[in-house]
């Protein structure tokens, strides 16, 4: 029961419309998004990505983009295993 308030709390504090689904967070001084990530009874609210910063999409056009996007990656593969508890999971799946 109190699993669900907190749940519930949490979304309407930061205006999210459910579990395991990112917002912009366009006032935030520092980063991009936020999200409530849930794995089984587990909450965590997770801030992630740098504020101003885009990423490269998911069909990146110019070979620097293209290049980019494959630094990112290779560079938070060990992070973004880790799954939907981790800021560099949700990173890559809003950014790049």
């Amino acid at each position: 029961m109190a699993h669900e308030t907190r749940k519930k709390n949490l979304l309407k504090k930061h205006g999210l419309s459910g579990v395991n689904k990112p917002k912009r967070t366009p006032k935030h001084a520092t980063k991009s998004h936020v999200v409530l990530a849930q794995e089984g009874h587990q909450l965590k609210l997770i801030r992630f990505g740098q504020q101003g910063v885009s990423g490269a999409g998911k069909n990146p056009k110019s070979a620097k983009e293209k290049a980019r996007k494959k630094s990112f990656k290779a560079r938070h593969a060990k992070n973004i295993k880790k799954g939907k508890m981790s800021a560099a999971y949700w990173a890559d799946k809003a950014k790049w």
